[in-house]
C-alpha cells in the first residue's frame, strides 16, 4: 500500500515493479546485480483517483504515460535496490500528489479606468518620442 494523502492510497495490486541492471560507475556491482528499479502504476485502472485527477496526472507525467494507461517511472541514482524502490516510490506519490491539487478558476476582470488612463498616456508619449526621431532637414531650401 501506497499513502499519497490521508485520504488517498494506491494499492499494490495496480503497481508492478521490475529489476535490471543500472548504468553508469559501480564496479562490479553494476555487472552484478540488478539495481535499477522500474515502477509501472495502472492510472488508467485506478479506482483510487477521480477522472479529473487522472486527466491532469496525464498531463503532468507527460513521456512516461503509456498508450494503455499506465505511469513508468524508472530510477537508477544509486547502487542500492531498496533505495532505488523508495525513490521512485516518493517519485509517483509526488506525481500524485500534484495531480490532486485542482487549479483555481481564472477570473475575468477589466483594467480600471485609470490603468487605461495610464496606458494611452504612455503611448501618446511613446509616440511623440518616435516622432522627433526623424531625419533632421534643413528649413531654408
Amino acid at each position: 500500500m501506497l499513502w499519497i494523502n490521508d485520504s488517498v492510497a494506491i494499492a499494490d495490486w495496480e503497481l508492478s515493479e521490475s529489476f535490471s541492471r543500472a548504468q553508469g560507475p559501480g564496479g562490479q556491482n553494476v555487472n552484478k546485480v540488478s539495481t535499477a528499479v522500474e515502477l509501472r502504476f495502472e492510472a488508467e485502472r485506478s479506482p483510487n483517483l477521480t477522472a479529473a485527477v487522472k486527466a491532469r496526472l496525464k498531463r503532468l507525467a507527460g513521456r512516461k504515460w503509456t498508450l494503455d494507461g499506465a505511469i513508468v517511472i524508472r530510477a537508477e541514482e544509486t547502487r542500492s535496490q531498496l533505495r532505488n524502490r523508495e525513490i521512485v516510490r516518493e517519485r509517483l506519490a509526488e506525481m500524485i500528489r500534484q495531480a490532486l491539487i485542482a487549479p483555481k478558476r481564472r477570473v475575468a476582470t477589466k483594467p480600471t479606468l485609470g490603468s487605461q488612463r495610464r496606458r494611452l498616456k504612455a503611448k501618446t508619449v511613446r509616440g511623440t518620442v518616435k516622432a522627433l526621431r526623424g531625419r533632421v532637414g534643413d528649413e531654408d531650401e
